[in-house]
């Protein structure tokens, strides 16, 4: 028998038990309660804050009551959610502490003085630095409240009474007793984070915790057994405050209220620092979920990381403007059809019974106007629909969510999340749900565009020059408007582009009629009136909100390709029976990561394949850009002034219009389009027993007889060394679990993922000791083939494609037939380029 055979002979148990794998008795969907119902209390007794404590922020806009509350809710409303961020130190197995994130101990190496730099996380007006351990606190040292501030009024437990479950309330054995707190916990002195008493911090716990260990001893602060004495809750404000561009603090660490953003997005935000939390140390950065973490660039992160679709998938955490003016987009182009649980999403018509709210939902048919929130053009079901499911991504009832996935590590069958069982079971989507209608209402009166004109110095980056102006108008309308435009000529009845043909199945044959339409000197001639216009840029969205195929785009596929929001995936309630219906887009490019090779990719049917528009509205303040942030450098130092903004703005522009200077690959340089994320240095990935995806289960336990080099005595699995240099996604985005429900199919990728890791883990363990990172990385190369096989996103060049108005665009040579089935572009020249970066600033 060959040594291959052996190898699949000895594994054909472990596939027999993974397509017989007994069924869990565990906890089911549908049938659990989240605390606040444990504890028997009902949404109304979690009213949405009323006072005006935020009231400087956001331009000092004055706001009615009800924008008041939907703004406190954005800011400081977590819905129970520090029960699933204590969990997630535990997913990560240790790594991801938010505890040690909003902590100034000295071991750490980080505090409030040293935050902004580190992070790019905001510190909240009105604290200062710990001085020492906080007595009140466990001895932990946190941000101190500024004795010349009032008291934070959300932290008024009379008023806003916390949840009284588990220990919360009681005496702890120690002389002290547990508080209860207030709903909105304590304020921590980070925007978007909130203190919360751990109900599972007992009398056993209060006698083990040590402050010290908890933050200098691995021994101790790795313990599974160890209970913390608070939880930490996050609001949607953590991902979305920020320096206000036109108003930014003169001290990025120390900003006031005034200087601060409700909707700019946490541009700034260093992720891989924030999810391994000793990222600053060596170990941190063997660990191989910090080399994951390290491809998310500052203001970008993975939505989908936690309820996982096995696709690693940084995205931008972006700037949100002009409610009005997207609800109008919505209306135009953005009806879809709702069937099943997608109509358990709560519309305006809920809320309100008269007035323009009204009309954005057809109950009769099902029918929804609805922007298009995800990159991916996948939250599809209403904005208030969007806005509610935010807060499930972040934790909220994470008691039923978290049964639909293997959280973080994946492989697990996913299944839908019903809104029905939330409203059902939770108290806190409940209340949530009573609440995001006035956050709608906040962001239609407060998210106003920051112009450059309107910045403290921003005069001098704009040009007088009419005639460039005009110029660049005139280049805008030819290439950029046709996507980057809610203003546009009517469509010609004889394109036949209308919702019932061009919804779902017949969308891309419609997209492309009305491409072909936008090439034509009869589309430009009216376009270049529309953009001449004097009020061409009031009111305008700067996005069609359309769904651009990435056979035209040609920009990273991964996105495109996330599952989430498919028919029976963990969004399916979230997405609409439209989106589920969009056909394929057809064959991508892509190139293999090893030798820079082409090699054709036929993208799937039912949902990818498409990136939803961004607006430009304030570009200038938005840079880098793709929506994962790889086209320009970001500042290293997180300057948010208005002259660092202009840098990086200038850097990343340059290399849109020009993409021969955009970042070339370090192993592959001009072979592939752009660059491939690497690992920085050498690491190991350790899944521990009892987090391996399904098709990993039979690895574990008594077979470590079998496999001693893979599985390991108690059951984990680790795979490594894994060398300097390797791509990223080679291993993130591995299909841990079949796509599709069929016995067989489950069965053989079961065979052939098995197959692959013992193949790997076999290499690498064989490889001589002390091999170079040169030796180990061959170990990979000879596995490419079964390793992008098995890969649910094989590209790997992350800052390739959006060539409109380039001479690359025009080089077609090797692309798909349906890349090239969109023709060929008129090339700008580099003055027609200048020009419209002049024209640019002025969004």
């Amino acid at each position: 028998m060959t040594q291959a055979c052996w190898h699949a002979a000895r594994l054909l148990p472990l596939f027999a038990c993974a397509v017989l794998a007994a069924c869990s008795k565990g906890p089911q969907p549908g049938e659990v309660l989240d605390e606040a119902r444990v504890a028997g209390r009902d949404a109304a007794s979690f009213p949405h804050a009323s006072e005006d404590y935020f009231h400087d922020m956001d331009g000092g806009i004055a706001l009615s009551p009800e924008e008041i509350k939907g703004r406190n809710m954005w800011l400081v409303w977590s819905g129970g959610n520090d029960r699933f961020w204590n969990q997630m130190t535990d997913y990560t197995f240790g790594a991801f502490d938010l505890l040690k994130i909003i902590s100034s101990h000295p071991s750490l190496g980080y505090s409030r003085v040293n935050r902004w730099k580190t992070f790019g996380l905001v510190n909240e007006p009105c604290f200062e630095n710990a001085a020492g351990p906080d007595k009140a606190r466990r001895g932990l040292w946190l941000d101190v409240r500024s004795k010349d501030c009032a008291p934070d009024p959300f932290e008024n437990e009379s008023k806003y009474p916390g949840v009284a479950i588990g220990s919360r309330g009681k005496p702890l054995g120690d002389g002290t007793t547990q508080p209860v707190g207030s709903f909105y916990g304590w304020n921590t002195g980070i925007s978007g984070l909130r203190l919360f008493p751990n109900p599972a911090f007992d009398e056993k716990a209060a006698k083990e915790w040590n402050a010290e260990k908890y933050y200098t001893d691995p021994s101790y602060y790795n313990r599974k057994d160890l209970v913390r004495p608070y939880r930490v809750g996050m609001s949607c404000g953590f991902c979305h405050v920020g320096p206000s561009p036109v108003k930014p603090p003169a001290d990025p660490n120390n900003p006031k209220f005034e200087n601060l953003s409700s909707s700019v997005g946490a541009q700034y935000m260093w992720v891989d620092r924030l999810f391994i939390h000793n990222a600053n140390k060596p170990e941190g950065r063997k660990n191989y979920m910090y080399q994951l973490a390290h491809t998310y660039r500052p203001g970008t992160m993975d939505t989908s990381l936690v309820s996982t679709d096995g696709i690693n998938n940084p995205r931008t955490m972006n700037a949100v403007y002009d409610f009005v003016g997207r609800l109008e987009m919505a209306k135009r182009i953005g009806q879809e059809r709702l069937a099943g649980g997608e109509l358990d999403n709560k519309q305006f018509n809920d809320f309100v019974s008269s007035g323009p709210l009204t009309e954005f939902f057809t109950k009769a048919d099902g029918t929804v106007r609805t922007p298009r929130v995800l990159k991916d053009g996948a939250d599809s079901v209403g904005l208030l629909g969007a806005l509610n499911r935010v807060y499930l991504n972040i934790g909220l009832f994470s008691e039923e969510w978290l049964l639909h996935f293997n959280p973080v590590i994946g492989g697990k069958t996913i299944s839908p999340i019903k809104i029905a069982s939330a409203q059902k079971n939770s108290s806190y989507w409940q209340a949530t749900e009573l609440g995001t209608v006035n956050t709608a209402l906040f962001f239609l009166k407060a998210a106003q565009p920051d112009h450059l004109k309107d910045a403290t110095g921003g005069d001098k980056y704009l040009t007088a020059d009419a005639a460039t102006l005009e110029r660049g108008k005139a280049a805008f309308a030819d290439t950029c408007a046709r996507c980057h435009s809610s203003k546009a000529p009517p469509l010609p009845a004889s394109l036949d582009i209308n919702p019932a043909r061009c919804a779902g199945p017949g969308y891309v044959e419609c997209f492309k009629r009305y491409w072909n339409w936008t090439q034509t000197p009869e589309y430009r001639t009216q376009m270049r009136k529309i953009v001449q216009a004097p009020d061409f840029l009031q009111s305008n969205y700067l996005s069609t909100e359309a769904r651009i195929p990435v056979t035209l785009l040609r920009t990273n596929a991964c996105s495109p390709l996330a599952t989430n929001a498919l028919r029976g995936n963990i969004w399916d309630n979230f997405s609409s029976q439209t989106y589920k219906s969009l056909p394929s887009v057809g064959t991508v490019t892509l190139r293999d990561p090893f030798t820079g090779e082409a090699k054709p990719y036929a993208m799937p049917a039912g949902g990818r394949g498409y990136t939803r528009v961004p607006s430009l509205i304030s570009v200038w303040s938005t840079a880098p850009f793709l929506l994962n942030n790889t086209v320009g450098e970001a500042d290293p130092d997180g300057n948010p002034s208005v002259e660092a903004r202009m840098k990086v703005f200038d850097d990343a522009i340059q290399q849109m219009l020009w993409p021969e200077k955009r970042k070339a690959d370090a192993v592959l340089g001009n072979k592939v389009e752009g660059t491939i994320d690497r690992t920085t240095e050498r690491s190991v990935v350790t899944i521990p027993t009892g987090f391996a995806p399904d098709a990993l289960l039979p690895l574990q336990g008594a077979l470590n007889r079998w496999l001693p080099w893979l599985v390991k005595e108690g059951g984990d699995i680790v795979l490594g060394p894994i060398p300097e240099g390797v791509p990223v996604n080679l291993l993130a985005n591995l299909k841990l679990r079949a796509e599709s429900d069929g016995l067989g199919d489950k069965a053989e990728h079961v065979k052939d993922a098995g197959e692959l890791l013992v193949k790997l883990k076999h290499a690498l363990a064989s490889a001589p000791a002390g091999a170079s990172d040169e030796e180990l990385r061959k170990h990979f190369v000879n596995l490419r083939e079964p390793m992008l096989e098995l890969s649910k996103c094989p590209d790997f060049v992350v800052n390739r494609g959006h060539y409109f108005g380039t001479a690359q665009f025009n080089r077609q040579d090797g692309l798909s037939a349906d890349e090239r089935a969109f023709g060929r572009e008129p090339e700008l020249s580099d003055d027609d380029k200048r020009a419209l970066v002049a024209f640019l600033k002025t969004f």
